[in-house]
């Protein structure tokens, strides 16, 4: 039996303030910093964690332990929408499958959905849509429509670059895991989206922690090859393995399989001179290790010596010479569009649009991949910032102070309805009140005090 201890007083809706319910973020402090910038701002908040990793970020009043099966949550989050006046839903990615639930049950109840994802133009940028984003966004797939709405726009505001680290994504991922692994019999009908154990998930990131010099020093003797030849090359950025936009938003079975079909292409169709450069993600878990991966099916196409692995770099400094880049819907895809590169994708993206992406297959784009029109994709470009994209990052201090202050601005002209203000008094006491008052939520739901 799953114990229901009565919420904080804090958790309990208050007439005219908007009640803010956040789901899962990505592993990493962000949902913890709108949290509080929510709080700050007089908003309710509430949090449904679901497994020891979200509770570990967490660390806030106004905390639901969702300790039940995944078939009852649907119940369950309308019992929680329902007790505590919930106006808006916040959750990372939209595919992961206790997202996808609450998505449709937010619809029936005509709660606002605010979803956040990667961003569609990197770096320095974030997504946030409302509904849906990547396959399931809202963004329309006709050129006119921005080339008309881009004319309607101000100039883009001014755009600086945030900071971002490695070390400190591998070690929020390390944490979560480790979290998540410590507190199972807590969450015992818990069932990670991703596809490896969190063990096998949390090895990988040490791996590519010890091999950071070894594979720094690779990229550096590639980059140095790359600059003393005259060869034109192509680009293959990966993506992550458990990103649903490779598994859901694509007719690909993973990022090995894109692998071996683009090996495969290349060989049969590219010209002769032609080399093909595999760019690892940045992020990578290295739970797959890659690089093998691409060896082996170079050498099985008979391409071996007209394929390079690049593990680590800026991506943007070889974007730039690329004759040509191929992605699944990568966005590294709009970066070279920035730079006038054309771009192929093999699955869903949303900037997959005529006049910006080769409509043809892949097989013709080795030789003939024409190019970008810029103005149109200019277009695009502007018409993304105004509508689903927010400054700022995840991965340092100053991104996600830069990313929380944006996207409290956004969810704010997402749903632009007057709430009374709420005197600092209020604040205070909805912030630290350690107060109780039964509630009834249901089996599975466990309030937690932070």
């Amino acid at each position: 039996m799953n114990a229901i201890s009565p919420p904080e007083r804090a958790d309990m809706p208050v007439e005219g303030r908007r009640q803010v319910l956040l789901l899962q973020s990505l592993m990493g402090p962000f949902f913890r910093r709108i949290g509080q910038a929510l709080l700050r701002d007089g908003y309710g908040v509430h949090k449904v964690n679901f497994n020891g990793g979200d509770q570990l970020f967490w660390r806030l009043p106004g905390a639901i332990n969702y300790t039940g099966r995944p078939s009852d949550w649907p119940d369950a989050l309308a019992r929680i929408i329902a007790a505590r006046g919930i106006t808006d839903v916040l959750l990372f990615g939209d595919c992961r499958p206790l997202h996808s639930a609450a998505i449709a049950v937010c619809r029936n109840l005509h709660i606002a959905v605010h979803v956040f994802e990667e961003g569609y133009i990197r770096p320095d940028w974030v997504t946030l849509e409302l509904d849906g984003v990547n396959g399931h966004s809202s963004l329309p797939r006709d050129p006119n429509y921005y080339r008309d709405r881009a004319a309607q726009l101000p100039p883009a505001p001014e755009h600086q670059s945030v900071p971002s680290s490695f070390r400190r994504r591998a070690l929020e991922s390390i944490a979560y895991n480790a979290a998540d692994l410590l507190t199972r019999w807590r969450y015992p009908h818990w069932d990670n989206h991703r596809p490896w154990h969190p063990l096998i998930e949390g090895v990988g990131w040490l791996k590519r922690l010890s091999d950071r010099k070894a594979a720094a020093a690779r990229t550096a003797a590639l980059l140095a090859r790359l600059e003393a030849s005259p060869e034109p090359y192509m680009l293959f950025p990966l993506q992550l393995d458990a990103d649903a936009q490779v598994r859901l938003h694509s007719s690909l079975d993973g990022v090995a399989d894109a692998i071996r079909q683009v090996v495969a292409s290349f060989a049969a169709h590219a010209p002769a001179q032609l080399r093909l450069i595999v760019k690892e993600h940045p992020l990578d878990n290295g739970v797959t290790d890659w690089r093998a991966l691409t060896a082996e099916a170079a050498g099985a196409a008979g391409v071996a010596a007209r394929v390079d692995y690049m593990e680590s770099g800026d991506v943007a400094v070889i974007v730039r010479a690329a004759r040509g880049l191929i992605t699944i819907n990568s966005t590294t895809g709009t970066l070279a569009l920035a730079c006038g590169v054309p771009v192929i994708t093999l699955g869903h993206a949303v900037y997959g649009l005529r006049d910006i992406t080769f409509q043809g297959t892949l097989d013709e784009f080795w030789s003939n991949p024409g190019l970008p029109d810029a103005a149109t994709f200019a277009a695009f470009r502007r018409v993304l910032i105004d509508r689903c994209l927010v400054p700022g990052g995840f991965f340092s201090e100053p991104a996600l102070e830069k990313l929380v202050n944006s996207a409290i601005a956004r969810l704010e002209a997402h749903s632009p309805r007057h709430f009374a203000a709420t005197s600092r008094a209020c604040r205070d006491r909805t912030a630290t009140s350690s107060a109780y008052e039964p509630l009834a939520l249901g089996h599975g739901l466990e309030s937690a005090r932070g």
